[in-house]
């Protein structure tokens, strides 16, 4: 019955369309509605509304090439035509076990009415959580050869000056806090000082990258990004006087933007549409706009918690290097001992034995760190150990202990490098059969001139992602291309850093506590985020004396369910994950319990920048969790349990702030209580400044 339905849809919405094309088009539930135009002079254009109300106010489409004219004006419409999909599908890890992809599409074919007649369609597709369009270029004569394109002309012509959240449109890094703002005071300026640095590169102080929310004057709240970039330069957003947001696409060294050959099609510019800020986090858009999983055998990719030797060497108790060559090079934190030696690393899978976590990643045990910062090419080869560590014993070791051992690959940069030597690192990494790699890109790209997020390196990393593939290797990518749903085709792209993360409360004045509240609703709309959560000792006094993480220990716990990865990290050293008598701190059962696949994720109470509650099913069984995070401010939320199963009663194990807790003055400070709850049960969750609380709900037999 479904299939006739959408069968007559098709034929009564679109059927007159080679003599009357049509140029609407609507969401599922007709909420969302979407005209095509052309102007006078012939350029494409569109209009969106949302419940009658214009949303996205009259905005054009075009292009500017290097060696042709523009595709802009004179263009006429050939044809339009339309289907409805309705169907649903089940990822092989994620927040959801199934998700549903309902759309209309209207696809509008263009030519230029005069010679050489160029052909551009549109391709738009609405859901009832937004909306997504691309650009396809056919195969045709006039567009035989390459295409050079200079800028890529699409427009959001918003219909007010909305709030704001940001980061600026930097080419090389998304490590930033997030600033709230009214769109016309969008002014990046006030990062301009980190310019300075190798891997930063700000051109535009009033463009900001992708994913950019925004909420409206009525309370509808939108978010802009992209969906599927393949073969193409990321994509930016500039900020006209006339609050417009205009693609600014991350250059090639040449100047060139991007590089292609008909046929081909952009990625998806998207409009994430929710009328509460929970809305927007559960959206399903992004990944509906990319492909089906292309690997036929998934068994080997693995959701995972991980410990490793990491947090050590960023608060400076042991470091990187093996030994320090160079005046330049990374450095050791102000270490004094190599981290990733045979024996503190089989300490780390004592402790993973002991606690049930199964992964255990490991830096800095390859030659080449010393060399950090300095001129010479091709330092790190990926393959060679430092001499206190042994990859065989390790790996043995781990293996007896059912540990998983997570490679690591940093290039700082040096990309062409790392992909000359791809397959024989992962060959490598397989034969110890190791199923997950972290790599990172911490520097400036070589080749010199490009960028991390222009096209010469997103084809860089989806060519990662794909040898990894090859070798049954997942991939947790730090410095990345951002997040625009590649996860759906190439499901061992397992998870990604592209955010300032938790390294920065190391070694920098680190990020305000409303920074967790803001990212909900920004970069993680683009896909999974490796935040690293998980630290206990919250000031490491005995290796820093100023910093500190910006949290409670329960803001810390709650982490693990607010902000999604298939790959969570419990961040903090072994020790500190002891009480004084050696045993196994309480906070630390909810890291053990607490999954990393879902059958079910909803945001049921939400303000973004103040606080947010997120609970999330476990696949395979009928328990919950829940994670409350807050900005500076306490507050308490009354929070109904409506989400759990019917009459069940449910155990309820809150780890909690205690009465003093405090981000800054008390972080340590905690309660774990256990009550029996129902779904009609009304729970106070008090949350310090700060602070947080995590809940696993467990049927009760």
């Amino acid at each position: 019955m479904k299939a006739l339905t959408s069968l007559l849809f098709i034929l009564v919405f679109f059927g007159a369309c080679s003599t009357n094309p049509q140029k609407t088009v609507t969401s599922p539930n007709q909420q969302v509605e979407l005209e095509f135009s052309l102007s006078d002079q012939g350029q494409a254009q569109y209009h969106v509304t949302y419940q009658n109300t214009t949303l996205i106010d009259t905005s054009t489409l075009g292009f500017e090439f290097r060696n042709q004219p523009s595709l802009k004006n004179g263009l006429q419409i050939t044809k339009t035509t339309g289907k409805s999909v309705d169907k649903s599908w089940n990822p092989v890890w994620g927040e959801h076990e199934e998700i549903s992809n309902h759309y209309r599409e209207l696809l509008v074919e263009l030519e230029e009415q005069e010679a050489p007649h160029r052909q551009v369609k549109i391709r738009f597709r609405l859901y009832n959580d937004g909306l997504g369009f691309r650009y396809e270029f056919p195969k045709q004569e006039a567009l035989s050869d390459s295409l050079f394109i200079m800028n890529e002309q699409t427009e959001f012509a918003l219909t007010n000056d909305h709030r704001a959240w940001w980061i600026p449109a930097d080419y090389d890094s998304y490590e930033y806090n997030y600033k709230q703002s009214v769109v016309s005071k969008i002014d990046a300026s006030v990062f301009e000082s980190e310019n300075d640095r190798v891997d930063r590169q700000i051109d535009n102080f009033k463009a900001v990258n992708t994913p950019v929310t925004l909420k409206t004057d009525n309370d509808i709240y939108l978010s802009f990004h992209e969906a599927n970039l393949t073969d193409y330069a990321g994509m930016t957003l500039g900020i006209t006087e006339d609050l417009e947001l205009k693609s600014e696409l991350v250059p090639w060294a040449d100047g060139t933007k991007v590089k292609a050959k008909a046929p081909f099609h952009t990625p998806w510019r998207t409009i994430q549409i929710a009328e509460s800020a929970g809305d927007l986090v559960e959206s399903s858009l992004i990944l509906n706009l990319n492909n089906p999983n292309k690997l036929e055998d998934t068994i080997w990719i693995t959701p995972l918690k991980y410990t490793g030797v990491w947090w050590e060497l960023h608060i400076g108790k042991t470091g990187w290097n093996y030994s320090k060559q160079a005046d330049d090079s990374f450095g050791q934190q102000g270490a004094t001992k190599h981290g990733a030696n045979t024996e503190n690393v089989k300490d780390y899978v004592d402790f993973n034995k002991q606690t049930g976590i199964k992964g255990l990643l490991v830096e800095g045990w390859n030659t080449g760190w010393e060399y950090w910062g300095t001129d010479s090419l091709g330092f790190f080869d990926f393959t060679t150990p430092y001499p206190d560590f042994d990859l065989n014993e390790v790996a043995e070791y781990a293996r007896k202990n059912d540990v998983a051992l997570i490679g690591h690959h940093e290039t700082s940069g040096q990309a062409a490098h790392y992909e000359s030597r791809l397959d024989t690192a992962f060959q490598l990494y397989q034969k110890h059969g190791i199923h997950h790699v972290k790599t990172g890109y911490a520097g400036g790209i070589i080749p010199k001139g490009e960028y991390h997020h222009g096209q010469w390196m997103v084809r860089h990393y989806r060519n990662v992602v794909k040898t990894a593939a090859k070798y049954q290797i997942g991939i947790n990518a730090h410095e990345p291309i951002k997040a625009t749903g590649i996860r759906r085709t190439y499901p061992n792209m397992m998870t990604r850093e592209g955010v300032r993360g938790m390294e920065y409360n190391a070694w920098s004045d680190g990020m305000p506590p409303e920074h967790t509240t803001i990212l909900p609703f920004t970069r993680v709309l683009g896909g999974p985020i490796d935040y690293t959560p998980g630290i206990f000792d919250i000031t490491f006094d005995e290796f820093r004396d100023k910093e500190q993480v910006h949290s409670t220990l329960a803001n810390q716990l709650a982490l693990y369910i607010v902000l999604y990865s298939p790959m969570q990290m419990a961040a903090d050293l072994p020790e500190n994950y002891r009480t004084e008598e050696g045993d196994i701190h309480p906070m630390f059962q909810f890291i053990q319990e607490v999954p990393v696949d879902w059958s079910k994720s909803i945001t049921p109470m939400a303000t973004i920048g103040d606080y947010v509650v997120t609970v999330r099913k476990q696949k395979g069984t009928e328990d919950w969790y829940l994670g409350a995070v807050t900005d500076e401010q306490e507050r308490t939320i009354k929070l109904s349990l409506d989400f759990l199963q019917g009459a069940k009663t449910y155990s309820a194990s809150i780890y909690r702030d205690g009465k003093e807790a405090h981000w800054k003055e008390n972080p340590t400070d905690y309660e774990i209580e256990t009550q029996e709850v129902t779904k009609e049960t009304i729970l106070d969750l008090r949350l310090a400044p700060g602070g947080g609380t995590a809940i696993s709900f467990k049927i009760n037999n």
